[in-house]
């Protein structure tokens, strides 16, 4: 396992331009089976992301199984869960928190937009706006020559990227020292990429009746049953059908009344005769980053960084929970490597939480000693915006 002196120095000018670790995987029911890569929407359809990409000395076509956004959010989503379960290194991470009235609370690793989230733009600290706070205008007033502020309050941007894209000036905009993602590589190669976009069915089959036909008071009646549990856009869509056709039958099955016959409409899977995950620790980008102090302290907050990276691999390399009828396991270890600058690298074993936890540690503590930061699980508190409580809706996909 890779060690704190390493990351030190992998921090220090000239040092290790990048750590990668590399996974081949494998779709758990076998070679046979399909898996469901990542959807995107394009001109309002539902497709798959196709790329050209360089595998084992040959130009491949591949889909995108899991974006560099998702794999990052799951890294998050494991470092916000143990901090939930009390891991003693991991609560050290200071974090900024919103909540709501009604006792729900997201943190800058729940939330898309990390330290500039609207959640936190729109709430208060103390009664006042969050924009007038002076620890919050700190922290959105970091630059890369001086970013004491986002380390000790909001460190994950730093690490996985964040942009104030909405500010008038001073727009904070962090690129990501740590990526990662999954890509299939296709097992057809010959066919276009469109042509591998497979599609499933989807049907319902109701024991009482295939269909359900209803005249527009019973349609109205069973809606107003219903309302206050349906979405909005739900129930002005059905209100609108009544509206239109008072004298008519409906069909029960926007309520999930009568049956639905099995047709071909959403996207399925890809068949993958090789599946490859990765993650890049980039050093090089963590040197862009100081830290107001000395040259000792820039290298000691770099390296806080990165090994809270390490720890962020090695959660989210744990699980392999990626989405429905996605089901990976790994073929082999994963692969771990650090640059040793002019063609040279070197080989380590594969991240553990427990090893990553204890670099993490003394990363902190040396952080400490250096005077850049102190890393204790403070966390700046937001009250959310009742606006923004009373105007949230749940859309659902039927709607």
């Amino acid at each position: 396992m890779i060690t704190f002196e390493e990351i030190l120095s992998a921090c220090e000018r000239g040092g290790a331009s990048v750590l990668t670790s590399v996974t081949k995987l494998q779709p758990a029911a076998g070679a046979h089976a399909s898996v469901s890569p990542a959807k995107f929407v394009e001109r309002g359809n539902s497709v798959f992301a196709f790329e050209n990409r360089y595998v084992d000395g040959e130009a491949v076509k591949c889909a995108l199984i899991d974006s560099k956004q998702s794999q990052g959010n799951r890294g998050e989503t494991a470092l916000q869960r143990d901090i939930d379960a009390g891991s003693e290194v991991i609560s050290k991470l200071p974090r900024m928190e919103v909540e709501y009235a009604d006792g729900v609370a997201f943190t800058d690793l729940e939330l898309p937009h990390r330290f500039a989230d609207g959640h936190f733009r729109a709430a208060t600290i103390d009664g006042k706006p969050a924009t007038q706070n002076e620890q919050y205008r700190a922290v959105r007033n970091s630059t890369p020559v001086d970013m004491t502020a986002l380390l000790n309050t909001a460190p994950i941007a730093a690490l996985l990227g964040g942009w104030d894209s909405t500010r008038v000036n001073n727009q904070l905009r962090l690129p990501s020292a740590l990526t990662g993602e999954i890509i299939g590589v296709l097992a057809n190669q010959d066919s276009e990429s469109a042509d591998q976009q497979s599609k499933r069915g989807g049907a319902r089959v109701d024991p009482y009746a295939m269909s359900v036909q209803l005249s527009a008071t019973q349609m109205q009646e069973l809606l107003d049953m219903q309302r206050d549990e349906l979405s909005p856009k739900l129930v002005a869509k059905i209100e609108e059908d009544i509206k239109k056709n008072k004298k008519g039958t409906f069909s029960g099955s926007p309520l999930g009344l009568g049956g639905i016959p099995p047709q071909l409409e959403s996207l399925g899977g890809v068949a993958c005769r090789q599946i490859i995950r990765s993650w890049v620790l980039s050093f090089a980008s963590l040197r862009q980053l100081r830290f107001g102090g000395p040259e000792d302290a820039n290298v000691a907050g770099r390296a806080l960084l990165a090994a809270l990276g390490l720890a962020t691999i090695a959660r989210a390399e744990q699980e392999l929970y990626i989405r429905a009828n996605c089901h990976l396991i790994e073929s082999e270890a994963p692969k771990v490597k650090l640059d040793r600058r002019n063609g040279e690298s070197a080989d380590f074993e594969p991240l553990t939480v427990e090893a990553a936890d204890r670099i993490l540690a003394q990363a902190i503590s040396h952080a400490k000693s250096q005077g850049v930061a102190d890393w204790h699980g403070q966390v700046l508190k937001f009250d959310g915006n009742p606006v923004v409580l009373g105007a949230a809706v749940e859309e659902t996909a039927e709607a």
